[in-house]
């Protein structure tokens, strides 16, 4: 059996890629910081790596050089996270020795299993549902407060289940949806306390999305606060969004989960 280890911070997709490479057959070992990353690497002597570059205590590149100078780990092949996909980091982990990359809010889960297998020489197994723990309901000891509810319109299933397990996790209520229609559907009957919106998506998109929820007949729906989320950066997309009323505009390539909750904290505290 092929052993992977994973260093990420990032605890949701962590708990993601682990959960899916276990369930193509792979001994899996995680580790949360480059320091631990570095000591596991030395106990285990994985097969394969899948590297964060943005980490606390030692980043990816401090990972990547002390691999580099022991001869038996610098023959580890490495597949690196890259949090932004910036030319200038991508060619930088490449010179230093890792064999691919993967861009952390565009990658799906068949993608990562393709780019193991075509490391380690394999055809990628058959694809199997990989069924996740339910979700715990709050912390011990916290209040019952009702929690912020948020709507999540993202049609890429990985992401947004990325998001969906990120917002659970910190006892928010959530609702998801596919498309335009679906999302303009489910802000009538939900009146969500914030959206989270991508622009491209099927049918309907983001901006007529926002624009017939800012211009409801409903001052509740009118004054829901909504962040774009999207692949989309031009100037010219970022203005359309602000004009047409969102709250803030993140573009995905640069955010990680986490900083998009940071953001939805923000702004569902400023409602408040």
């Amino acid at each position: 059996m092929k052993k992977i280890l994973i260093i990420e911070d990032e605890k949701v997709l962590l708990e993601v890629l682990q959960k899916k490479l276990v369930s193509q057959g792979y001994e899996v070992w995680i580790a949360q910081d480059g320091e631990e990353g570095i000591k596991t690497i030395k106990e285990t002597k994985p097969d394969l790596i899948l590297l964060d570059i943005i980490m606390p205590k030692k980043d990816g590149f401090g990972v990547l050089e002390e691999i580099n100078k022991n001869n038996d780990l610098a023959q580890i092949p490495v597949i690196i996270i890259s949090n932004s996909g910036q030319p200038v980091e991508i060619d930088k982990a490449l010179k230093m020795g890792v064999r691919d990359y993967l861009i952390k809010t565009e990658f799906s889960p068949d993608e990562v299993i393709a780019k193991v297998a075509k490391v380690f020489g394999e055809e990628p197994a058959p694809q199997k549902e990989v069924i996740y723990e339910k979700e715990k309901k709050g912390n011990p000891g916290a209040d019952n407060k009702k929690s912020a509810k948020i709507l999540i319109v993202e049609d890429d299933k990985f992401l947004r289940d990325l998001i969906l397990r990120k917002l659970k996790s910190e006892n928010y209520q959530t609702i998801a949806a596919f498309d335009g229609e679906e999302a303009l559907k489910k802000i009538k009957e939900e009146k969500p306390d914030l959206i989270l919106l991508d622009l491209i998506l099927p049918g309907i998109d983001g901006f007529e999305v926002l624009k017939k929820t800012k211009s409801d007949a409903s001052e509740n729906i009118r004054q829901i606060p909504i962040i774009i989320l999207s692949n989309l950066g031009q100037k010219d997309d970022v203005e359309k969004g602000i004009n047409l009323g969102a709250a803030d505009f993140l573009i995905k390539a640069h955010f990680t989960p986490g900083e998009i909750l940071d953001k939805i904290k923000e702004i569902i505290g400023e409602k408040k």
